[in-house]
């Protein structure tokens, strides 16, 4: 190994020990001493419960877990938004399952932790998953109440899509194992079958408080809607557990008679490990965001046996595409390529920018994988599409057009892994998160933004510098530079992977090692629900 590879692998390791730092401070959810308080009701935390539901919790993984970091400080914060989801094995079958925290603010919804079931129940629809609702929530978040109430992403929303996977055949299993009021209590009640655990769980419209103010009636929330009253007057529940393990294996009782599913039928094989050693990948990317590499080189590090069998390899050479395997899994690659090449007439090309040729190529073999039954993973690292008048003149608005059309339409199930660099429609080319891929993560490395930090900044500059001028104020070298470095890093910040993570624009930040586990996990998922719709680009321009 060079000096060049140990720095940049030291550089790559440092930055998964500051995930692994904030993956551990946002596990802790409200804190240890709300989780002690917790324990004392006799209470598992939404992470112990999930543990001890799921068959592995080590073979399981985490949508979301950064969701919240940064947001509202000024209401003490929300770890994960508050939720836990997690995509595992339960008695054998391949579930989601979402678990409210109650370490953090009673379970309470804000905003993000809305988005965030709604991106649940998402995955559940798009892959005919089985869903698991483990409920202990406090309901909305009173203060921030007039953005999660009433539009059509908002709370509500959940309760029709609890209808709509009914109507699907999705299995939706919900147990009440803390408070769940409100609106909320529609949640278990829509579900398939609901169970509650006795003296911790209650279901309600109105509490007792609320009750009392109401109509004037004196009653405690056990008998107005605890597991009593609702197993045996009311019937609103199916089943009384005695306490939390309790009413999880209830849970594996009931997920293990479920039949089998018809599925799409995806091409898998005997798993083989890569060839080429995958913690290689720590010093195979480069440290500085300019610098050249091989994708091939990390390609082979991701794919079993380290086989990529690649297609039109000498055309469209800023993009590769090929067809390997993952954990046995077939699966075609689209892939920028970060090296800096010639084209057939013999000129340069830059890395990580998509030109005609390229696109044009990434359209062809999208469509091939549609034709083949094959899931297409995308590996982004991705700086745009190539600029100037050469390329106007030779219809790149019109190749990356076909491009996206063809992404769009794709009916086979897509993954994204944002490598290094995710700007501005290359982004939406290389199917970012509003081309619906079926798992969206990123490693570390990686930044999304309309452009870089530094070009962002220069344009930025130029009209701070017009607008102060226009005021009749002066500017000095000295004041040019501490302009441009203020507006370079808030826009720095901004195009971090930890703030897309935040905002759910990524599902995960995740260690490049665990790249294969999540797309294995991700096609198992795909394959429980079969392709309706014939694959067809509409009017597209060649």
């Amino acid at each position: 190994m060079d000096l060049k590879f140990n720095k940049n692998e030291d550089h790559n390791k440092m930055l998964v020990s500051a995930l692994k730092k904030r993956l551990a401070k946002v596990k802790l959810g409200g804190g240890k001493s709300r989780i002690e308080k917790h324990h004392a009701k006799g209470k598992m935390t939404a992470r112990e419960r999930i543990a001890y539901l799921l068959d592995s919790d080590e073979k399981s993984i985490e949508i979301g877990a950064l969701v919240g970091e940064g947001m509202y400080e000024e209401h003490g914060g929300c770890p994960s938004g508050g939720v836990i989801i997690k995509i595992g094995h339960v008695s054998g079958k391949q579930c989601i399952v979402v678990a409210n925290d109650a370490t953090v603010k009673a379970g309470a919804w804000f905003p993000i932790t809305g988005k965030k079931n709604l991106r649940a129940q998402e995955i559940a629809i798009e892959n005919k998953l089985p869903i698991i609702y483990l409920v202990d929530s406090a309901g909305v978040y009173l203060p921030l109440q007039d953005e999660i109430f009433p539009d059509k992403e908002h709370f509500g929303r959940i309760f029709r899509n609890n209808a709509v996977m009914s109507s699907m055949g999705i299995t939706q299993i919900s147990a009440v194992m803390g408070s769940c009021v409100a609106g909320g209590a529609y949640l278990p009640i829509m579900s398939d079958e609901a169970l509650i655990v006795d003296k911790t769980g209650s279901i309600f419209l109105a509490g007792s408080y609320l009750v009392k103010a109401a109509i004037g009636e004196s009653i405690d929330n056990e008998t107005l809607g605890g597991a009593t009253t609702h197993c045996e007057i009311s019937g609103v529940t199916d089943y009384k557990a005695k306490d939390d393990k309790d009413a999880l294996d209830k849970i594996k009782n009931i997920v293990g008679k479920i039949g089998d599913f018809e599925t799409a039928g995806y091409n898998r094989q005997k798993a083989q490990k890569p060839k080429l050693d995958p913690n290689e990948l720590f010093g195979t990317l480069p440290k500085l965001r300019h610098e050249q590499y091989d994708m091939r080189e990390i390609i082979s590090r991701l794919v079993d046996d380290s086989d990529f069998e690649e297609y039109k390899k000498d055309y469209g050479k800023t993009i590769l595409t090929g067809y390997a395997r993952i954990d046995g899994w077939a699966v075609g690659i689209v892939a920028n390529q970060r090296k800096v090449v010639k084209n057939a007439k013999g000129e340069m090309q830059f890395g990580g920018v998509i030109y005609s040729d390229s696109a044009d190529k990434a359209t062809r073999f999208i469509a091939n994988c549609n034709q083949k039954k094959i899931p297409l993973v995308f590996l982004q690292d991705v700086t745009g599409f190539m600029v100037g008048s050469k390329s106007e003149h030779g219809g790149i608005i019109k190749d990356g057009a076909k491009m996206v059309n063809a992404v769009s339409n794709s009916v086979v199930p897509k993954f994204t892994v944002v490598i290094g660099n995710s700007y501005g429609a290359g982004n939406y080319a290389m199917c970012g998160k509003a081309y619906d891929p079926r798992l969206i993560v990123a490693w570390p490395s990686a930044e999304l933004a309309v452009m870089s930090g530094n070009s962002a900044a220069k344009v930025l500059l130029q009209i701070e510098k017009a607008s102060l001028k226009k005021k009749g104020e002066e500017i000095t070298p000295e004041k040019e530079k501490e302009l441009f470095n203020k507006i370079k890093n808030r826009y720095d910040d901004q195009v971090s992977p930890y703030y897309a993570a935040a905002r759910l624009w990524t599902d995960a930040v995740i260690e490049p090692t665990d790249t294969r586990k999540w797309i294995s996990l991700g096609i198992e998922a795909a394959n429980h629900a079969p392709i309706e719709k014939a694959f067809n680009l509409g009017v597209l321009q060649v």
